[in-house]
């Protein structure tokens, strides 16, 4: 029996689609919330693609069943009957605060637990702003959803016992997918790792000690990482990158996290890697 066969997806850009397909995979019902029709058509055909390319490689039966068991709406309200919703939208934290006060109101379960895919920002600061922190917890994937296995557990001071349990079999049970526990601390543990990596290889550059190339072969071929630093920045996307550089720095305030000026000024320019055509490197 599944653990929550009722799940809202807010957001359906590359993660908020990659958790809603994992999800409808697994059997459970699905509402996506999108801001407008147009972010909810380009979603659903970012669903349509992804599990034909399931379907095409045996990972699924039926891409038409799968996307039977989605629902696309426009409205927080079609949330209501929710027994789990996960917030995939942008990685800021008054957007995402005023979200979670907002569709705290619209959840009729009281047990039913609210959770963010944030990737730095601090649980217990989407949690104050409900009447249930308690039932609030961070859940964060990783991209591609359905390929990587791994998710990050977050509760905050205030998140109970069973909501953190319940999360986890949903979780591991539910999705086949591999949990670890993190203390509720800006970046968690694999960003607060992965993100000085890519600001350091991104000085590298920005200060002409060695090119884009030069740097990601080094790593790929002399450190046998799967992906070089600067590649990865541009799948993470730029803007998000200097999103959750700049959680970690306004937590710890160390240089290490600080973002350089180039990364600002590639984001203030709109080269935000692969999903804007252009970053580090042209797509």
């Amino acid at each position: 029996m599944s653990t929550f066969d009722r799940v809202g997806v807010i957001g359906c850009g590359l993660m908020g689609a990659g958790i809603a397909e994992v999800c409808a995979r697994a059997g459970q019902d699905v509402v996506i919330v999108e801001s407008s029709r147009s972010a909810a058509d380009q979603g659903l055909l970012r669903l349509e693609a992804s599990l034909a390319r399931a379907e095409a490689r045996g990972k699924i039966e039926s891409a038409a069943v799968v996307l039977g068991r989605i629902r696309m709406s426009e409205c927080l309200d079609d949330l209501a009957d929710r027994a789990l919703v996960i917030e995939a939208i942008v990685e800021d934290e008054g957007a995402k605060v005023d979200l979670f006060s907002r569709v705290d109101q619209v959840l009729v379960d009281p047990a039913a637990v609210l959770a963010s895919n944030t990737s730095s920002i601090p649980i217990m600061k989407l949690a104050v702003g409900t009447s249930r922190p308690e039932n609030v917890v961070g859940i964060h994937f990783f991209n591609p959803v359905p390929v990587l296995r791994l998710v990050e557990l977050v509760p905050s001071l205030l998140t109970s016992p069973d909501t953190t349990e319940r999360a986890r079999a949903f979780v591991e049970e539910d999705l086949g997918k591999h949990a670890i526990d993190c203390q509720d601390r800006a970046g968690f543990v694999v960003n607060a790792l992965l993100i000085p990596f890519i600001l350091s290889a991104i000085r590298m550059l920005e200060s002409g000690f060695a090119t884009a190339p030069d740097i990601d072969h080094a790593l790929v071929l002399g450190a046998a990482h799967p992906q070089g630093p600067l590649a990865l920045a541009d799948l993470i996307g730029l803007d998000t990158t200097k999103s959750v550089a700049d959680s970690l720095y306004e937590e710890f305030k160390e240089p290490l996290y600080a973002a350089p000026p180039l990364l600002q000024r590639m984001v203030d320019a709109g080269l935000l890697g692969r999903k804007a055509g252009r970053g580090f490197y042209t797509y």
